[in-house]
């Protein structure tokens, strides 16, 4: 028996909802059935509570670590099927998967055929999937057509409030003026004016880090890039989304300045420093390799060696509205099977207990 059918809240939710995705067709279906199926072949039989590494990840008989209705994906980790199948098939699938939630990254399905915005809002509330962000480029300085932040506002404000959507972000580094304070003081600058402009559309501006704003400034290499970032953002107007996978490389990589002096990172400490200014996560997981620049090599959610269940639990149960606030989004870069991706982020992370103390 799979995590998930042993999993009392998931097979309540999945058993309301229509598991076999009307709209996705019949030959979508083989073509994502037998892609699966193929993915679940080659990667052995699916490993139940208690069998494997645990690596801290918690199966048990406790609370669910993962609070109801608040799971989503970043889309881009199936952008190869959206591209060639569309959303409709896409969307059927996460369903049967017992998501709540979607982060878009494009709003394009490729050679499945053009889609509208009002098309694609429907077909996710079909679904039972709740739009909650969608990832758009800061800027393009060589390009004033871009559809970007900094050349198009009003356009990313539209579509995204065209779509419902709660969140509008970007998953660019705040580099647009360099890697020194004062550069960085003007890119908040920018992000100040948009997260003031998407607060009068009801909307939450954000931005989603990677390991490298992390790193120190290059005219003071005391001071850390993402440090003035916080300093010198609203946090009214700027929110951030945590990639919890590229901050643990940032621990790695960034944990010590220039000079060889310490400088420790803790990425679960930022959130809990500043709780109301991470609405959103990527839960994403990394095989620890010292030998590699990151210190990570990235694998499937509960493959790798981040504890969620530790840094779940803790941001749940310690900032305001902990269980309501917060949005988890599973992400893989280049996931070997994209849907068996989805489904085994899923399952596992359906599957994370605190344990018969609480803890």
């Amino acid at each position: 028996m799979s995590r998930t059918s042993k999993d009392t809240e998931l097979a309540r939710r999945l058993s309301r909802r229509n598991i076999l995705g009307v709209a996705a067709g019949a030959t979508a279906a083989t073509i994502i059935g037998t892609a699966t199926a193929q993915a679940a072949a080659a990667q052995g039989p699916a490993k139940g509570p208690g069998h494997g590494p645990d690596h801290g990840h918690g199966h048990g008989k406790g609370k669910p670590v993962l609070p109801p209705g608040r799971l989503g994906i970043q889309l881009y980790s199936l952008r190869d099927k959206i591209s060639t199948l569309g959303f409709a098939p896409v969307f059927a699938e996460l369903e049967k998967y017992g998501y709540d939630e979607i982060e878009l990254a494009g709003y394009t399905q490729g050679s499945a055929g053009p889609i509208t915005l009002a098309q694609l809002k429907r077909l996710a509330k079909d679904h039972g999937l709740n739009p909650i962000g969608s990832h758009v480029g800061y800027y393009d300085d060589n390009n004033p057509g871009a559809y970007t932040f900094a050349q198009n506002l009003e356009k990313v404000l539209d579509d995204a409030q065209a779509l419902g959507l709660k969140h509008i972000g970007t998953a660019s580094g705040p580099f647009r003026y360099g890697s020194t304070v004062d550069g960085w003081k003007r890119a908040a600058d920018d992000f100040n004016k948009y997260g003031a402009a998407a607060r009068k559309r009801g909307m939450k501006f954000y931005q989603h880090n990677h390991a490298e704003e992390f790193s120190f400034a290059t005219d003071k290499p005391n001071v850390r890039l993402y440090d003035v970032l916080l300093a010198e953002t609203d946090p009214d107007l700027v929110y951030l989304e945590m990639d919890i996978y590229w901050a643990y490389c940032a621990q790695f990589r960034f944990s010590k300045r220039v000079d060889g002096t310490r400088a420790p990172l803790d990425p679960l400490k930022y959130v809990l420093k500043y709780p109301n200014r991470y609405p959103l996560f990527h839960v994403k997981d990394g095989i620890r390799d010292d030998t590699t620049r990151d210190g990570y090599r990235m694998t499937d959610v509960g493959d790798g060696d981040i504890d969620y269940k530790t840094f779940l639990s803790k941001v749940t149960s310690r900032t305001h509205h902990g269980r309501s606030y917060h949005h988890w989004q599973a992400e893989h870069d280049n996931p070997v099977e994209s849907l068996a991706f989805a489904r085994k982020s899923s399952e596992h992370l359906h599957s994370l207990r605190t344990g018969r103390c609480g803890d």
